[in-house]
């Protein structure tokens, strides 16, 4: 514990420090700081949820993989209720630095925009993110509860109601987060529209996820007791995942670029030709290099799946990455302001940061391995013991 607890102390300097010399920047140029507010929250939130999606396809499926790397998703689902509460400076200060819907001159001029003001307007916009908030801190808390359950007893009826609810919660999660990425993100630009945007954002988050339980996975096999249980058939096995989720963010990504130009309607494309102009272009290239040709083919490698060292490289690669991506989809959309500047770095750094800070937290707070999942590797007595010590 003490690795992690000296992890812990770091991040939380490294994290407030920035956090600190990020509210600097408010007073001079409010809209800038919430551009970058916005993109670092889009992708600390997205790992959660991700490991909330995550979580339910392994209720319903199954599988070692997720044995060992279960309590890391749930101490991740445990920062959702602070999440909540970080989402309010958007709410409250940076909406009219961020959407321009939210500009009754603006509305009232544009035809287009006076059509979705049904949908698009401030009040309705806050009870959206409310029932968000509620669904997915109330999924956190039943997946986090029957989890703690199940380290006080083999009862055989937990597993069939975390089953269930890996079923409801999955759809509940895929309607809640495609129109969340609507509200946030999507409509940045409220002329444009996507039936695939809501899809890729969650494989974004899926992918986010995967790359973050990796990497903690990776750091956590030099800390005892969780070296001396994890072993290179899970990482084999988290190793594929990825790769998967790589692939299909790929296809996603390709899918949507093709289907709107083969489209050729302005309303649509101009999404894409404004973000392959100025700073903004040098980003498509580097996704597809970074995001999608160099993982792709480091991760067929077996051999690097089951290093967890070079696995966890890949893995730190990819989160990278997500970063860059989401900057591609959020930035370019907010008016007014230019391709980069220091508190794009500074920002996502700092929020990051804190919060990585809190999920260290979170997961001193129970043992590494739920004690009694019927999905343990054959080490499961040794699994036991280990997470009663942990």
């Amino acid at each position: 514990m003490n690795q992690i607890e000296q992890l812990q102390k770091q991040t939380r300097i490294i994290g407030t420090v920035a956090l600190l010399a990020s509210l600097a920047f408010l007073f001079f140029d409010k809209d800038q700081f919430f551009r970058s507010y916005l993109f670092a929250y889009a992708f600390c939130i997205g790992i959660p949820l991700g490991c909330m999606a995550i979580l339910f396809i392994y209720h319903l499926a199954g599988g070692a993989w997720g044995a060992v790397s279960r309590r890391i998703m749930e101490a991740a689902l445990r920062l959702l209720p602070i999440l909540a509460l970080l989402f309010l400076p958007i709410a409250v200060f940076g909406m009219h630095s961020l959407y321009e819907w939210t500009h009754s001159d603006i509305v009232n001029a544009d035809k287009v925009l006076k059509h979705k003001a049904a949908y698009l307007n401030i009040p309705f916009f806050l009870v959206r993110a409310g029932i968000y908030f509620a669904i997915w801190i109330l999924l956190s808390v039943i997946l986090n509860k029957r989890s703690a359950q199940q380290d006080q007893t083999q009862d055989p009826l937990i597993p069939a109601r975390l089953e269930f609810t890996g079923g409801i919660g999955l759809v509940l999660y895929g309607l809640t987060m495609t129109f969340a990425s609507v509200d946030w993100m999507m409509s940045l630009d409220p002329h444009w529209f996507s039936t695939i945007f809501g899809l890729l954002v969650i494989t974004g988050q899926v992918l986010s996820a995967f790359a973050f339980v990796i990497a903690t996975a990776v750091w956590l096999s030099r800390v005892s007791p969780y070296s001396e249980v994890i072993s290179a058939e899970q990482f084999h096995d988290l190793g594929k995942l990825l790769l998967a989720f790589v692939m299909i963010w790929a296809y996603l990504s390709i899918s949507q670029y093709l289907i709107i130009f083969s489209g050729n309607m302005p309303e649509e494309n101009r999404w894409y030709v404004h973000r392959l102009q100025d700073g903004w272009r040098f980003i498509p290239p580097l996704l597809i290099l970074g995001h999608f040709a160099l993982p792709f083919i480091l991760l067929l490698s077996r051999s690097l799946k089951r290093n967890p060292r070079l696995l966890g490289m890949v893995a730190i690669g990819v989160l990278v990455m997500r970063l860059v991506d989401l900057y591609w989809l959020i930035a370019p959309g907010v008016a007014h302001v230019g391709f980069a500047a220091p508190l794009d770095f500074i920002l996502p750094i700092g929020l990051g940061s804190l919060m990585f800070s809190l999920f260290l937290n979170e997961l001193k707070k129970r043992p590494f391995f739920v004690l009694y999942d019927p999905n343990l590797p054959e080490t499961n007595v040794h699994l036991a013991e280990a997470g009663k010590h942990a």
